[in-house]
């Protein structure tokens, strides 16, 4: 592997950097050495980093460890991977806050849900480290065993819902076998809608899996029947999951910021139509997300336009610095043209590792980045990248995505409606759906030909999802080849204006009292309806609750909004009490209704001075209809009083 030391240390600034040969034989006493002294140390190796951490193991300070042979120096292009190089270690030295924990606790409760005499067998596996019971699916002619230290059962899964630790299953045709059964179980007369409760499930039925995004539920295995070795992996799998475990709380939910519901109306739902497991529920004017069933994927953080859903693993504003720390590292080294691979440990780096050592190696221009989940990355942090001077972003997928991935479909989208607009050719961001190095190659290959910006930015923000998007916009619209002032978005996206049909609005305010961000405003003093479009987060509140339905969404950028201030979308004149003179209403609705009223209702005939009473405020009105001992029934007939029993007992013919 060729070091461009020169390049590194360009890139790494003010960072002191060794170069070695054999660091962890020969030169180790110079790895000692280092890890005597103070401030932070990083080890451009991981092939021995148990070592490495053995031997440093007094030290204060961790030790961070960057991979930089198989993702660039073991290529084909590695003489030139210095800049590469230089970013993979800039990467390093962003600290990633610690994030919260959520404990599941087991008992080792077991289910095992399947169909003859090698679910039972499972049982026999597992009945001496977990709680068995067995349940069989049409157990036909299935064979009774001697005996069984667990309880065989059969039955149907309806329903199952819960999570590691607290599963609660739905059961019908349940029943007992008679423990007479001879030669094959014969049962009790079966019945619906039994309750199961139990720690694990181990579904070897073969049939479709109990939970959307199955292989993301915690203690649901799954496993062919007709496959023993995935059987036994299933069961070896189980055998450990007793005591208590801890899992991250990958999402952080501030409820009072959520756009979900307003008075019973539904607004904002991306979270709940983009979670694969069903952790997002509905709760009242806000939705409620279990941590227990979350299992990270990030797209509800990704989508949530008001930041009421933030990702822990790592939060939004770090993962932008970390991007931003690799980029202005790498055009520092002398790079040009970078392109980000984003893409998940367990699946991207097996894929780089088997490229570096039987294939070409990555190209010297991709820089690699491993997150937790590529859809937990927003829009902020595509756009925030385009701005640092990346040339093209590229997410790396599996082949059968283990969920849906919708949410990044969106963001993609969205980044490339973008970009498109501001003038930057050719398909800037896409994702790579691959388990094979060679195709992860052949899709790479020549997408470092795009242009970045001239000059990148190098703006450090902190905060919500949203501000760190506002500000990646207005720095990539001043640095576009082709800016303009407003870009067309997809429709859902979280950025954008309403439009209201000026004719048929009332100026009633009710979309005013729904804005759950304040983008629509009134005006104390006069009837007006304002929006502040940066504000905007497309929830549809307002259109939901709009009585007269003249509201729609526009989902657009306008890059002068952050500027301005609020625009007036309808202003009229006051009504103003022709008593006091104190502003009540709106003149235009109020002379519509006079009109409507006048010499078409009982209560005001023409030329009558009741109506006077219309153009007066709630006040004057009152001590009017007062003043005049106004008696709405006036004139109206008696109503014949209801008749009792006694009345119909009075009645000749009554028998009685």
């Amino acid at each position: 592997m060729r070091l461009d030391a020169a390049a590194i240390r360009r890139g790494c600034g003010n960072s002191e950097i060794k170069c070695f040969r054999h660091l962890c034989g020969a030169e180790l006493d110079h790895f000692r050495a280092a890890a005597t002294a103070e401030g932070p140390l990083t080890v451009a190796c991981t092939y021995q980093q148990s070592l490495f951490a053995e031997e440093a193991s007094e030290r204060s300070a961790p030790v961070a460890f960057v991979n930089v042979r198989e993702t660039a120096g073991w290529s084909t292009e590695g003489a030139q991977a210095g800049p590469k190089m230089a970013a993979l270690l800039a990467a390093s030295a962003v600290q990633a806050p610690d994030y919260p924990l959520v404990t599941l606790a087991s008992d080792g409760v077991i289910l095992i849900y399947g169909r003859d005499e090698a679910t039972i067998e499972a049982g026999r596996l597992l009945s001496d480290h977990l709680d068995v019971t067995v349940m069989l699916r049409e157990p036909g002619e299935t064979i009774s065993p001697l005996a069984t230290p667990f309880p065989v059962v059969k039955g149907t899964i309806r329903n199952a819902r819960g999570h590691f630790g607290g599963f609660e299953l739905t059961i019908d045709d349940y029943a007992r076998p008679h423990p007479s059964s001879r030669d094959h179980y014969a049962f009790e007369p079966p019945r619906n809608g039994a309750t199961s409760r139990c720690d694990i499930v181990l579904d070897l039925s073969g049939d479709r899996p109990l939970f959307s995004a199955h292989d993301l539920r915690d203690g649901y295995l799954r496993a062919d029947p007709k496959d023993p070795g995935a059987m036994l992996r299933a069961v070896l799998s189980a055998r450990d999951l007793v005591g208590h475990f801890d899992k991250p709380k990958y999402i952080e939910f501030t409820p009072d910021l959520c756009a979900h519901s307003r008075s019973n109306l539904t607004g904002c739902r991306r979270c709940l139509d983009l979670c694969p497991t069903s952790a997002i529920t509905p709760a009242g004017n806000h939705v409620a997300i279990d941590a227990e069933i979350c299992a990270g994927c990030g797209q509800c953080a990704a989508a949530c336009p008001t930041g009421a859903a933030s990702y822990a693993l790592p939060p939004a504003d770090t993962q932008l610095q970390t991007i931003r720390a690799m980029l202005l590292a790498y055009h520092q080294a002398g790079g040009s043209n970078p392109v980000l691979l984003l893409h998940e440990g367990q699946h991207g780096t097996p894929l780089i590792d088997a490229l570096a050592r039987h294939g070409d190696g990555l190209p010297a221009q991709v820089i690699p980045l491993a997150v937790n989940e590529v859809t937990q990355v927003g829009l902020e942090a595509v756009i925030g990248a385009f701005a640092y001077g990346a040339s093209a972003f590229r997410f790396l997928l599996r082949g059968k995505p283990r969920h849906d991935v919708t949410g990044l479909t969106q963001t993609i989208n969205m980044a490339e409606a973008i970009l498109a607009g501001l003038g930057f050719e050719g398909r800037r961001v896409a994702a790579i759906e691959t388990d094979d190095p060679d195709a992860l190659l052949e899709r790479l290959r020549g997408v470092g030909h795009f242009a970045a910006v001239k000059t990148p930015a190098t703006f450090r923000t902190v905060g919500k999802r949203r501000d760190l998007l506002r500000f990646a916009l207005s720095e990539l619209h001043r640095l576009a080849p082709k800016p303009v002032d407003v870009i067309v978005l997809p429709r859902g996206a979280p950025i954008g204006a309403v439009s209201v049909n000026t004719d048929g609005c009332t100026l009633c305010l009710s979309c005013v009292s729904a804005c759950p961000t304040g983008a629509l405003r009134d005006d104390p003093e006069r009837p007006v309806l304002k929006l502040v479009e940066d504000a905007c987060v497309q929830c549809g509140l307002c259109q939901s609750t709009c009585p007269e339905k003249v509201i729609t969404l526009k989902p657009q950028i306008d890059f002068r909004a952050g500027r301005a201030s609020a625009v007036v979308i309808k202003e009229e004149e006051p009504a103003l009490c022709i008593r006091c003179g104190t502003a009540f209403g709106v003149k235009s609705t109020i002379d519509r209704i006079a009109t409507k009223l006048e010499g078409r209702h009982w209560m005001y005939p023409a030329g009558n001075k009741r109506l006077d009473a219309i153009r007066m405020c709630a006040d004057c009105r009152v001590i009017v209809m007062s003043e005049q001992q106004f008696d709405p029934f006036e004139g109206v007939p008696e109503r014949a009083p209801p008749r009792t029993t006694e009345d119909y007992l009075r009645r000749p013919d009554s028998k009685s």
